[in-house]
């Protein structure tokens, strides 16, 4: 028979199993909730991140469209000399370069050559499908994502496992809804990044959608 530990009267001993094991018991449906907000805390700091490294010229820029400040930037940077060549991802099938053109105010002819209009993608893994196929075919060893801040944690994601050879640096923006006073305190800010950190979790744990949907849909 297996002697009591004497500094530790048996009933004591008991009692403090018993309610280890009650606080486990009511801590287990609430872990998950809290590893869940963890988790999105981690997301929103990814989100909220300034560019890397903004003044490191790249060998190519690739924008993921989602709203015409993205455009402008990629088509700054371009025009700054921090790549050499430009994407744009997911464009629609009746915008033209002389649309960008005009929105960069440059000629079209300056671009021609420097920019590509990818159309096939309408998703984000098509996104990636679509720029991982561009910089394999212009022999490019770094590229600069611009996208929107709470939507380039996923969109690295995919990136990173079309597109493993390549050194990817993101350049976030903040949308202007996202920089309105008081976007902070509207229901649909929250709701927009709670259903993106949902689909980052999904891509995370490997379930991704399509590479493409329909033009109306939403990726």
């Amino acid at each position: 028979m297996r002697d009591a530990d004497p500094a530790l009267p048996p009933r004591r001993g008991l009692r403090r199993r018993l309610l280890r094991r009650r606080l486990l018991l009511l801590l287990l449906p609430v872990l998950p909730l809290l590893l869940l907000g963890a988790g999105f805390v981690r997301f929103l700091s990814l989100a909220a991140a300034w560019p890397e490294t903004p003044e490191r010229p790249t060998d190519g820029i690739a924008v993921l469209t989602g709203g015409a400040e993205r455009v402008e930037t990629g088509l700054r940077l371009l025009r700054e000399g921090r790549g050499r060549v430009l994407l744009v991802s997911g464009v629609h099938p009746r915008v033209t370069l002389g649309d960008l053109a005009r929105l960069a105010a440059l000629p079209p002819e300056t671009l021609a050559d420097r920019v590509t209009l990818g159309r096939a993608a309408t998703t984000t893994r098509g996104n990636a499908t679509e720029i991982a196929a561009w910089a394999r075919s212009e022999h490019l060893a770094s590229l600069r994502i611009v996208t929107a801040g709470y939507h380039m944690p996923r969109a690295l994601l995919e990136l990173r496992r079309a597109l493993p050879e390549v050194a990817l640096l993101p350049y976030p923006m903040l949308p202007a809804p996202l920089r309105e006073a008081g976007a902070a305190g509207r229901l649909h800010t929250w709701s927009l990044l709670g259903r993106e950190y949902l689909k980052y979790l999904a891509v995370r744990a490997g379930v991704t959608g399509p590479a493409s949907r329909p033009l109306d849909a939403r990726s």
